[in-house]
């Protein structure tokens, strides 16, 4: 794998880290016909903590926006839970591609646009009655203060925000282990970009020829503290945040559930802009 002593700046963070989900993008495009079968038979993507909730605000308000949409397997999802418009917004191409094609199948009103998350089109400025982000969404935020602010312009008064994420102190332990134990390279309270060094990393590798370096998915500590304090910064009105025992992604496989179930992997946050 790729190291460095030392992260590029944003933007060639930002760009590096969009080269490196458009190296997987392969793997998803395996997947197309069997998310578009899934999606025509009513299977949706959300995890269980979430999709009640989630369901409740949608059918709220019609306009949902997603956040880093990734190849739109959420944003699919929310359209069939009955949202009446929905855009997804991500910064990788050939993921946006995929999106689009799932899209065409299913003859979707769904449109996705090409974007840093930090600096979306203004067309967008007050659009969403929704906005839906999360599952392995914040680690790749560069400043989670500017994310806030972002999702503040984006919504409509008396519009939400619904956050379901892996929880922060999940990147302390270690994924090989057999019981929890910390990772001796991390720390909950780290800053600074650091290199990926699981996904889309390990799989970016493998797709990468023979003798170029693969491009590093640069990623962001954000405490669960800096995110609900970066929520408040910007205006927003918390109306719910809870902790969950279940993760969403296939980590600590060698760890008792019993032993996993005793710590938070999950997180839920609600928030609301004034009308």
């Amino acid at each position: 794998m790729n190291e460095r002593d030392e992260a590029p700046g944003r933007g060639a963070q930002l760009s590096e880290t969009a080269r490196a989900w458009d190296r997987v993008a392969p793997k998803y495009a395996a997947e197309v016909a069997q998310h578009v079968a899934e999606l025509r038979a009513g299977t949706l993507s959300f995890e269980p903590r979430e999709s009640p909730l989630l369901r409740d605000l949608v059918h709220a308000g019609g306009r949902v926006l997603h956040l880093q949409c990734s190849h739109g397997q959420d944003a699919l999802s929310l359209w069939r839970l009955g949202a009446t418009e929905v855009i997804g917004l991500d910064v990788s191409r050939e993921m946006l591609a995929l999106a689009r094609e799932k899209t065409a199948q299913l003859d979707a009103p769904v449109r996705f646009i090409e974007a840093d998350v930090l600096d979306p089109p203004a067309e967008l400025n007050a659009w969403a009655d929704v906005i839906y982000t999360g599952k392995g969404a914040l680690p790749w935020m560069r400043d989670i203060g500017e994310w806030a602010s972002v999702i503040a312009r984006l919504l409509r008064p008396g519009g939400r925000v619904f956050v379901f994420e892996g929880h922060p102190l999940n990147t302390l332990w270690a994924d090989d282990a057999t019981k929890v134990v910390l990772r001796e390279d991390r720390d909950y309270f780290g800053t600074g970009a650091r290199a990926n060094d699981d996904f889309p990393a390990l799989a970016v590798e493998v797709r990468t020829p023979a003798g170029e370096a693969p491009p590093i998915a640069w990623e962001f500590q954000w405490t669960l503290g800096a995110i609900v304090n970066a929520v408040l910064g910007a205006g927003l009105v918390l109306e719910r945040l809870d902790e969950f025992p279940e993760h969403f992604w296939p980590e600590f496989a060698h760890v008792p559930p019993a032993m996993l179930g005793r710590l938070p992997h999950t997180f839920l946050l609600v928030a609301r802009l004034p009308r």
